[in-house]
């Protein structure tokens, strides 16, 4: 079949599939397309040039290379294309936005037909890196038009060129009431179809109402934009793949650039910071306002600079549009391109000896309050060359740790083709295979055979399906009091500091090695006195919460909700002596809180003991061939050298927080848990059983996830030894292969088969809610991350709380009372017991044939 008839098949296909666009061309197919348009005459030459110009991703995709190449002989004159001019080629590539058509623009200012042209294309590419000098070196020998392309670059022409944002911005409200989660916008069941955003924008919030899209057609009937409208926007995780659906959905298309769209408006009461961030990255507008007064079908005036929304003439909510620079940002196409043009045109007025450009808003900075700093300012302005950063200061630390998982890889990978990079500048990013690898669709068999030379030929480290989760790997990669960021909203580190992000902004931090930052308030939670007999680390996770309810700075009603942790920083004192792998307990549930990140002061021993491990596990990962080695054996290096000298930055004794949460471990003396299906909706497991309407029987029982350890497991082993098969379902799905391995050895996994357990290889499994799902409207016990509605199955009830209540529930098939898990759990785990079951994976101190067992794959 001729590639005309093909692609006119596959379009008809799309079409049946719910009216999607065909996928872009890939490299092959860009090849078939090119012959094509050498023949002479060219064949249904509209629709060719249609495919030619506007259904291939730009960037530095394999396709683009094909396309760039070709266009090249055109403007070379090597070839001849009947409909297809010099002109032509140059006006079609100026709309590749940068990477392998840079260089041909570059060759056209030589060429005096085609020199304006290419100079004009140029003008308004900023996606440029190295080359610029390529650019310069044709000014200072004297071509005029690369002086001109210079000139243009220094005086911001890339921004100027582009509409400001719009005084009023007429639109009709398409709002949904209550808390929007990422879930509901990119549900995880269909992950896989991510980066194929139409597709996988047909899925936005059918799990959450009846005929979601036909809605959005019947009011766009009206003429207008949408905006989505809603109390509480983009709580969990997800986000680049939710603001792709809101975008596909309510923004515009980008020429050129085949199945993406940008624009769209966002308004909230609270938009999760994250949520908002990228919406920032994606040139999409966020508004956090009142949204009491306006419903689905309300056409408003949005006038931002005015910062107010009217109805029917009159104004019902006002806002502050923040940051400041927001308007460069949509004007500019998102702020990473902002962050781009304005570092090309720095460069360029450098090399023409011009001071600094005042085209653009210049961030707004707090005035200083003479106060000192906090642990999480300090290690921000560690990574700006700064002893510490303020709360408003917007900066643009060095990411040094860079983490990508599997369901956003795809995206991220497409991120990085757009910013045209072919090298990554952070010192570490790694992927993972951990979110599809228990039950891989097709299409993530196809991710693993291409995903990692993508990486690994950018100097980025790969994992491999089965090695387990992101973040139990990522986090043994970290080096302390470092900045980093990861596509995952759990990427929280247990020493240093993270701020997760959508895939667009881990592109860029991957590329650049550095992230646009501005610095959240902290709130500190301070712990003191002993822990009791039988809580545990994850009770401590739930005791956040439920403090901050007690001393009313977070409610669970969504509506007018109040939450102090949304956007801040969480910085937690008074467990210094906690091993690193308990840290990340507390340190990762600061993602259910909505924080924007968390710190945690540790003592430099478990820290030291933690690096010295993960030396052995990285040197151990060269051997056994992981890729790429180079950056591993940096990172082991790195570690070396701080053991050597360890020093750890702590907050000052004046320093500023938002809000300090003081916790007395002494008070806690039951488990807390999660209750379904609100991680904020904490109660104790005395109050959780004297209410009537919350459910105790528990069908399945799920030990698993980022936030569990091999201690954990161990846990759940004794409490299950020798009492037959559990009445609950019970599913264990371990973090690592290592833990597996070790696990195996001890012989945990024949008491986790004597008890019935279905047994996961190491990854997600359930938590993420996209392979393996339990029952429908099952009620779960589970050690997992979140429990929103549908996450882990369809109308599930979600307990959230810690193994060692898991493994009772299990054993009893219900909730147990606070006097049987008291006596159950003491019993299990003995004094005499307790310091091997709760032991973590120390690889410096196994042989070399352990060592090689457990990381061997």
């Amino acid at each position: 079949m001729s590639l005309i008839a093909e692609y006119k098949a596959h379009t008809e296909e799309r079409l049946k599939e719910g009216n999607l666009p065909p996928l872009p061309l890939t490299a092959e197919q860009t090849a078939q397309l090119v012959e094509l348009l050498k023949a002479n005459p060219v064949e249904e030459a509209e629709y060719l040039l249609e495919l030619f110009k506007n259904r291939i991703n730009p960037g530095v995709d394999d396709a683009a290379y094909v396309k760039a190449a070709f266009l090249n002989d055109i403007v070379q004159g090597q070839v001849s294309c009947t409909v297809i001019s010099k002109l032509d080629a140059i006006d079609i590539l100026g709309k590749m936005m940068g990477g392998f058509n840079v260089s041909p623009l570059i060759e056209a200012l030589k060429i005096d037909e085609v020199a304006e042209a290419a100079a004009t294309q140029l003008k308004n590419t900023i996606l440029v890196y190295d080359a610029f000098n390529d650019v310069k070196d044709l000014m200072d020998a004297g071509n005029t038009k690369a002086k001109e392309v210079i000139e243009s670059w220094a005086n911001a022409q890339w921004f100027t060129n582009k509409p400001e944002l719009s005084k009023e911005i007429k639109l009709t409200v398409y709002k949904i009431p209550g808390e929007t989660n990422t879930d509901d916008l990119s549900p995880a069941t269909v992950a896989f179809t991510r980066s194929d955003i139409p597709l996988h924008a047909t899925a936005m919030l059918q799990s959450r109402m009846e005929n979601p899209l036909e809605t959005m057609e019947d009011l766009k009937k009206k003429g207008n934009p949408l905006a989505y409208v809603g109390d509480v926007v983009g709580t969990g995780s997800s986000r680049k793949s939710g603001i792709n659906s809101v975008q596909w959905h309510m923004g515009r298309d980008i020429p050129g650039v085949p199945n993406k769209r940008t624009g769209g408006v966002v308004i909230g009461s609270i938009i999760a910071p994250i949520f908002f961030n990228t919406a920032e990255d994606s040139g999409c507008l966020p508004i956090e306002a009142p949204v009491d007064e306006l419903e689905t079908g309300d056409e408003i005036v949005v006038k931002p600079y005015d910062g107010v929304i009217e109805k029917d003439g009159k104004v019902v909510s006002e806002f502050t549009l923040t940051p400041n620079t927001l308007t460069d940002e949509i004007r500019a196409g998102g702020r990473i391109p902002l962050i781009i043009g304005k570092g090309l045109t720095a460069k360029a007025r450098e090399a023409l000896g011009l001071e600094a450009s005042d085209m653009f808003i210049a961030p707004e900075q707090p005035a200083d309050n003479n106060k000192g700093y906090t642990q999480a300012q300090k290690m921000v302005g560690k990574a700006c060359g700064l002893p510490g950063v303020k709360p408003g200061m917007y900066v643009e630390p060095i990411a040094t740790t860079v983490g990508s998982q599997d369901t956003t890889g795809p995206m991220t990978r497409d991120e990085i083709k757009e910013l045209a990079a072919l090298s990554f500048g952070a010192d570490m990013v790694m992927q993972s295979f951990c979110h599809t690898a228990a039950y891989p669709k097709p299409s993530d068999i196809i991710l693993r055979h291409t995903l990692p030379e993508f990486i690994n030929s950018r100097g980025g480290v790969t994992l491999k399906p089965g090695d387990g989760i992101i973040h139990s790997w990522l986090n043994r990669l970290c080096l302390p009091d470092t900045v980093g960021t990861g596509g995952d909203s759990h990427t929280r580190f247990p020493i240093g500091i993270s701020f997760p992000a959508g895939s667009g902004l881990i592109a860029f931090a991957g590329v650049t090695g550095m992230m646009p930052l501005t610095m959240p308030q902290s709130v500190l939670v301070k712990f003191k006195g002993e822990m009791q007999p039988g809580i545990t680390l994850r009770d401590l996770v739930n005791a956040i919460p439920y403090q901050a309810i007690k001393d009313g700075l977070l409610t669970v009603e969504k509506k007018g909700k109040k939450n102090i942790f949304a956007g801040k920083i969480i910085e937690i004192q008074g467990l210094p002596d906690l091993k690193v792998e308990q840290a990340f307990e507390l340190s990762d549930a600061s993602a259910e809180r909505s924080a924007a990140a968390c710190a945690i002061q540790l003592d430099k021993e478990p820290i030291i003991e933690y690096l010295s491990s993960n030396i052995a596990l990285i040197e151990k990962m060269i051997d056994e061939g992981y890729e790429d080695a180079r950056t591993l054996q940096r990172r082991a290096d790195k570690m070396k050298e701080w053991i050597a000298n360890p020093e750890l930055l702590e907050p000052d004794s004046d320093a500023e927080y938002a809000a300090t949460i003081e916790i007395d471990l002494n008070e806690i003396k039951e488990p807390i848990l999660a209750c379904p299906n609100d991680p904020d909706d904490v109660a104790t497991l005395s109050e959780i059983l004297a209410d009537k309407k919350r459910p105790t029987k528990i069908d399945e029982v799920f030990v698993g996830s980022c936030m569990t350890n091999i201690g954990l497991f161990r846990a759940l082993g004794e409490v299950l030894k020798g009492e037959g098969v559990a009445p609950a379902k019970l599913w264990v799905a371990p973090p690592t292969k290592m833990d597996e391995a070790q696990l195996t050895e001890e012989g945990y996994y024949s008491i986790f088969a004597a008890a019935g357990a279905r047994i996961e290889i190491p990854g997600c499994s359930l938590c993420m809610g996209n392979q393996a799902r339990v029952n429908e409207n099952a009620v779960v016990f589970s050690t997992s991350t979140r429990n929103f509605d549908n996450r882990l199955g369809k109308g599930a009830q979600v307990y959230l709380g810690s193994a060692e209540v898991a493994a009772v529930s299990a054993l009893l098939g219900r909730l147990p009372s606070v006097e049987e898990y008291m006596k159950i759990v003491p019993q299990k785990i003995t004094a005499e017991n307790k310091d091997g079951v709760y032991r973590y994976l120390n690889f410096h101190k196994v042989s070399e044939d352990q060592l090689t067992n457990l990381v061997h794959s």
